[in-house]
């Protein structure tokens, strides 16, 4: 058998003006996992897939390119130019699904990875999320690349939709909970409604992607010099440009608002918003008084994300 994984992500700041071309800054969450196991059949069984989490199985021969796994299947076979093996692929996730959490992207990259290395050619991280992109357009139309980068690198990045991810090191760990509102986040749907918004007010929402681009821009230069102190202010502005945007809802704003009530120094929805999560940047000192004020808030489950990358 073999098993390949890949973590979940949030997007710290630039959601959304990413896809316009201004940079954003993502971090994997590398404690939530999408896990790919890929197991040898009886010759001439050909290739059977199996969601654990959607309680769907199927053969690659019945699915169309609309279907991710079948489409993250055929890339692979394509890329390589090999034969449909006889072979059992089954996915299994501890992400929420549709909720910013990148559970789409993880997906793709953990059956991407699953398959090149049963067919003996492992790709590098370029080569997986080059692929994996694809697959992001069956679920977000029209993606920036950031969910799919992040997470086949696994490492924080400074991203710009149309050139090479950035990773990026920090020198403090960065300690982060998020919490699920509860509340069914459609990522295409929020980046379809952006679009028609900024296409009846583009002007307005240039400069909300101008204000979000220097939020990203000084926030990777806090997180490598290590001042996690002048992040949470960002994280805020951002939220609140969010807001002015359409993208947040009642309950998302109040978990960022009892976060910050709490002793976060920043919080801010993540990912395409209208649902999903929210994160808010803590210490270990305030970690806990801050998940607990989250679940008294309404989330209906909180997460700890630990990210550092020592000099």
């Amino acid at each position: 058998m073999i098993r390949a994984t890949a973590a979940g992500k949030v997007i710290l700041c630039g959601e959304h003006s990413v896809v316009y071309g201004r940079p954003a800054i993502a971090v994997p969450v590398s404690s939530l996992r999408t896990t790919a196991e890929v197991q040898p059949l009886p010759p001439g069984s050909g290739v059977h897939l199996i969601a654990q989490d959607l309680h769907e199985q199927t053969w690659l021969r019945e699915t169309t390119d609309e279907h991710p796994l079948g489409k993250a299947t055929r890339l692979v076979l394509a890329r390589l130019q090999a034969a449909e093996p006889d072979a059992e692929l089954t996915l299994r996730s501890d992400l929420p699904i549709a909720a910013g959490l990148g559970s789409g992207a993880a997906a793709a990259v953990a059956a991407i990875r699953a398959w090149a290395q049963f067919l003996g050619h492992p790709f590098p991280p370029s080569t997986v999320s080059e692929l994996a992109y694809e697959v992001e357009k069956l679920h977000h139309g029209t993606p920036s690349g950031i969910d799919n980068s992040v997470v086949a690198w696994e490492q924080p990045i400074y991203f710009i939709k149309g050139l090479a991810p950035q990773p990026f090191r920090m020198p403090r760990p960065l300690h982060l909970l998020i919490a699920d509102s509860g509340v069914r986040s459609a990522t295409g749907q929020a980046v379809a409604e952006v679009r028609r918004r900024w296409q009846a007010t583009t002007a307005e929402f240039e400069a909300y992607f101008n204000a979000i681009a220097e939020i990203a821009a000084a926030a990777r230069t806090a997180l490598t010099e290590g001042n996690l102190p002048a992040l949470g202010p960002l994280l805020n502005e951002n939220h609140r440009l969010l807001r002015r945007m359409g993208v947040s809802l009642p309950a998302l704003d109040a978990l960022v608002q009892a976060a910050r009530a709490a002793g976060a120094s920043g919080a801010k929805l993540t990912g395409g918003g209208m649902g999903g999560n929210i994160i808010a940047l803590v210490t270990p000192a305030t970690q806990e008084t801050v998940r607990q004020a989250l679940l008294d808030a309404g989330a209906v489950r909180v997460w700890t994300s630990t990210h550092s990358t020592p000099r």
